[in-house]
Parts: C-alpha cells; structure tokens; sequence
C-alpha cells in the first residue's frame, strides 16, 4: 500500500515516489507542453475588436449625449419662462434681471445654459413699452448660436 494513493494500492514499484501521476493534460505524450495564458496575437484581436466595436458606438453616445442636453434645455427654458410669468403675475412688472427671480425665491438659482456650461450665457429678451422702453426681462433664450440635432439655433428655442 502507497501512502497518499486514493485507492490504498500500491501503484509501479513498490516505495517509488508516485509524483509523475500527478503530471498535468498538457505535457502527455504527443502534446507539447504549454504554460497557461494568452499568446499576443489572441491578445492583439481582441484588442482589435474591442477598438472596432467603440469606434462604432462613439456616434451614438455623442448623439445620446447631445439628446440630453437638449432636453435639458427645453426644461430649464420651460421653468425659465414659467417663474417669469409668475414673478410677472405676482409683481405686475417684470424682473429686471434673472437673479432677480432668485432673490424673491422663485428659483433657487439661476440654471446652467446646458449647451454652453454657463448660468451667465442666457440671452434674455426684454419686454419694451410703447415708448420704447426696456421694462424687465420677458423671454430667455439659449445664448449659444450652435445647430440643434433638429436642425434648429439653440438660440432660436
């Protein structure tokens, strides 16, 4: 009997140290013998497929991106707009400037124009009497003059 056999029977040669059983599937006979891992060509093509598939979807993701941030837009210009008409029903004028509306806390701030990463950018749109006169801030708009996806100025919205 061999200590460390799983059966308990002596296998080849009686007091011989068994260790060649234990000889890994890739050094049989026939088979060279090759250490785990990848070689560099299989390391080269998926590298290779993995640049091809993200130079196919970086498009998509600026699209997606800029997709965001027109909808980002539209919000901030519809909330924009709705807290001036409100500053306008609650006051009977209009606010002279838009820190105006968060100074009266119709707003917490004044929101980032997301097209051009600027809260001072906004192109606002004064509201004139029949003098002539500029009487407080009636619209705002984006103040960049970029093209939007829909073929549109930003600054046109």
């Amino acid at each position: 009997m061999t200590p460390g056999s799983p059966t308990g029977q002596s296998i080849g040669r009686p007091g011989a140290c068994h260790v060649s059983r234990l000889v890994s599937v890739a050094s049989r006979p026939g088979r060279p013998a090759r250490p785990g891992g990848f070689t560099l060509i299989e390391l080269l093509i998926v590298i290779s497929i993995i640049g091809i598939l993200v130079t196919l979807a970086q498009p998509y993701y600026q699209r997606a991106v800029m997709a965001a941030k027109e909808a980002t837009l539209k919000e901030d210009l519809f909330i924009l707009r709705d807290v001036i008409d409100q500053f306008y029903a609650d006051n009977g004028k209009y606010p002279l400037a838009l820190n105006d509306l968060v100074d009266k806390r119709y707003v917490r701030r004044v929101p980032k124009d997301p097209i051009t990463g600027s809260a001072e950018t906004w192109a606002v749109v004064y509201f004139t009497d029949e003098q002539g006169q500029q009487n407080g801030i009636f619209d705002v708009r984006s103040g960049s003059e970029a093209i939007a996806l829909d073929g549109t100025r930003y600054s046109d919205w």
